[in-house]
């Protein structure tokens, strides 16, 4: 059974940084493409950042050139580094992969941005 579990969030000042993780078991990041999502109160879920299997890379245009998405195969795991944190970043982030044709998301963690 595929499990995505995110860690990493927490409560962090304006122009901070984060590293949020997303460590799978019952599938191998490697072999899909695994998203970042978030969803802040009131808004509709969306995609921030993906990694294929090849490696390449794609971002939000409101993330780009702060957030970088990499992934670590020996311990199956998916990273988000964000960095130069924005009130207009706090929500809940999320991991996605697509395994067996099915979607599998993580439980979500908290990110805040505020003063």
């Amino acid at each position: 059974q595929v499990q995505l579990v995110e860690s990493g969030g927490g409560l962090v000042q304006p122009g901070g940084s984060l590293k949020l993780s997303c460590a799978a078991s019952g599938s191998v990041v490697a072999v899909t493409a695994v998203d970042w999502y978030r969803q802040a109160p009131g808004k509709q879920r969306e995609l921030v950042a993906t990694i294929t299997s090849g490696s390449s890379t794609n971002y939000a245009e409101s993330v780009k050139g702060r957030f970088t998405i990499s992934r670590d195969n020996v311990k199956n795991t998916v990273y988000l580094q964000m960095n130069s944190l924005k009130a207009a970043d706090t929500a809940v982030y999320y991991c996605r992969q697509t395994w067996g044709l099915r979607d599998y998301w993580g439980q979500g963690t908290q990110v805040t941005v505020s003063s």
